[in-house]
This record gives structure tokens, C-alpha cells and sequence, in this order.
């Protein structure tokens, strides 16, 4: 059962949320106009009382602890995904950027897990919905080393390919669970097709890791809703994809990925690498 709305003070469900210390911090930062609520008007006071389900964002600061979160939000937005009262798992959760972005748009827990150790934000580190499993290599993880169940996973991991993990990750989520990931070509291409410095440019390529990546979800019970191209480069210049399954142990998807694919694939190369566009776009990121 879903929690009733209620309303709260601003500056309380500031520090609620993990997005800011103290009260004090976050009264500082309403006062100095820093602070903006969907469908409130007028001036906006420490004391006003708002839903605690409403959407904020804190123009002073960057919305999220790491750049990961941006990206996740445009899937969230894309793929229709609405976080609120749910228990995700976050495989490969480092800073904690898509643990970051379930905890803001309302997901009731986050399990963030890492095979590395301390590398959390301290402020999801200290949020009470925040469970940190640290040292853990999701290739060996089992449902019941999950303290309790799940309705979402997302997963943003570096030098693995998707497709090991894929058989974890349907043995985790429940029926109709989703599933988001961060799709990055530098670890799914074969080695001898990224070029010197990770860079994975060729779009044939970029073609043949989303139909490969796609064929392995089909084949481990993952049924494709969609796939988007990430609104922000790798660090090492990398276009990423975000994709969305839903488990459905009892339906073969007999779904043809080419053309979604290279729609995609095509327009993520027009909006990053087009020589008209590519600088102003870069440059707004």
C-alpha cells in the first residue's frame, strides 16, 4: 500500500530528501531563491508548506552527486518509469548518481551495490532509504543475499560486458520487474574495435553492441520497452545508450531490433557528433 500524501515544511523536506545537511543550509538556500517547486507560486519561505511527493530542484548546486544521475532522469522521463514508493537495487552504484535520482523522484529504498568499497556520497552514505552493500560482485550475487525484495533495478557498470550479468539480473527482479542500464560500447565491443583511448565511434559498431546486448536480455526473460541515447558523453567522449526490460518469464519478445536500433543509434550520432551542432550542444553540458 502506497503512503498517503502529506504536506511538510520546504526546508524540512530538503534535509528529508538527503539534499541538503540542515535545516539551516536549506533555509539559506530558499531565502536566496535557490530553491524551485513545481506548481507553487508566489514566494517561496522556509515555512511553506508543500506535498512531500512534489518534484524540487536546487538551481545553486548540481541536482545530483555525480553526472549519473542526469543521465537516469532522461530514461526515468522516456521510458515512463515512476520510482515513487519503490525498493530499486542499484548494481554498480559508485558516487551513487541513479541512487541519487530514484531517492529525489521518490523510490521508497535503494540497495547501492559496488564491487569497490567507500565510494558512496556521504548524504546517501547517511539516508536512512539508502542500504550500501559494498565488496560485492553482482556476477555472484544471489536473490537471497537481497535483504528484502525489489521491484526495479538499474545498473550502470564499467569493465563488464551486460551480458554476464544478464542471468543475475533476471534471477533478482520479481515478474513485470524492470530493469534500466547504462549501455556502454567501450565494454561491449570486442577489444580489437575500440580505438586507442576507450573510443568506440564507428556507428556500425555502436549497431552491433545494442542488437548483441538486446539479444542476450530476450534470451534471459527481458522483454525491450525502450531505448534513448544518453544526454551525456562517457568521460572518455563515448555515446552511451540507456535501455528499459520488464521481466516476463512466459512471453518470447519476437520483436525485430534493427530499425529501433539504428533510429537510435542514428540520431544520438546527428546530436553529439554533427558539425553544426556537436559545439553549442557539448558546451551546454
Amino acid at each position: 500500500m502506497e503512503e498517503k500524501r502529506q504536506k511538510i515544511r520546504i526546508d524540512e523536506l530538503l534535509v528529508k530528501r538527503g539534499l541538503v545537511e540542515s535545516r539551516e543550509k536549506a533555509q539559506r538556500m530558499i531565502l536566496a531563491g535557490d530553491v524551485k517547486v513545481e506548481k507553487v507560486s508566489g514566494i517561496l519561505k522556509p515555512s511553506s508548506r508543500v506535498w512531500d511527493d512534489i518534484e524540487i530542484i536546487l538551481e545553486s548546486l548540481p541536482q545530483f552527486v555525480s553526472r549519473g544521475g542526469e543521465k537516469l532522469a532522461k530514461a526515468l522521463s522516456c521510458f515512463q518509469i515512476n520510482p515513487v514508493g519503490k525498493t530499486f537495487l542499484d548494481i554498480g552504484s559508485s558516487t551513487g548518481g541513479f541512487t541519487d535520482c530514484l531517492l529525489q523522484k521518490q523510490a521508497k529504498k535503494v540497495f547501492a551495490l559496488d564491487v569497490g568499497y567507500g565510494l558512496l556520497h556521504e548524504k546517501l552514505r547517511k539516508n536512512p532509504r539508502v542500504v550500501p552493500l559494498e565488496r560485492i560482485n553482482i556476477r555472484y550475487f544471489i536473490p537471497q543475499d537481497l535483504p528484502e525484495s525489489i521491484q526495479g533495478i538499474t545498473i550502470d557498470v564499467s569493465f563488464i560486458s551486460l551480458r554476464l550479468i544478464f542471468p543475475v539480473i533476471s534471477s533478482l527482479l520479481p515478474e513485470h520487474g524492470i530493469c534500466i542500464a547504462l549501455i556502454k560500447p567501450q565494454f561491449e565491443a570486442g577489444k580489437d574495435k575500440v580505438e586507442r583511448g576507450g573510443l568506440v565511434r564507428k556507428k556500425e559498431i555502436h549497431i552491433q553492441v545494442l542488437e548483441d546486448v538486446f539479444e542476450s536480455a530476450r534470451d534471459n526473460h527481458l522483454h525491450l520497452q525502450g531505448v534513448t541515447f544518453s544526454p551525456i558523453q562517457g568521460r572518455e567522449g563515448n555515446i552511451e545508450y540507456l535501455a528499459c526490460w520488464k521481466k516476463c518469464s512466459n512471453f518470447f519478445d519476437k520483436t525485430e531490433f534493427g530499425d529501433i536500433i539504428r533510429k537510435e543509434v542514428n540520431e544520438a550520432h546527428f546530436y553529439f557528433l554533427s558539425p553544426n551542432e556537436s559545439t553549442q550542444k557539448r558546451n551546454k553540458k
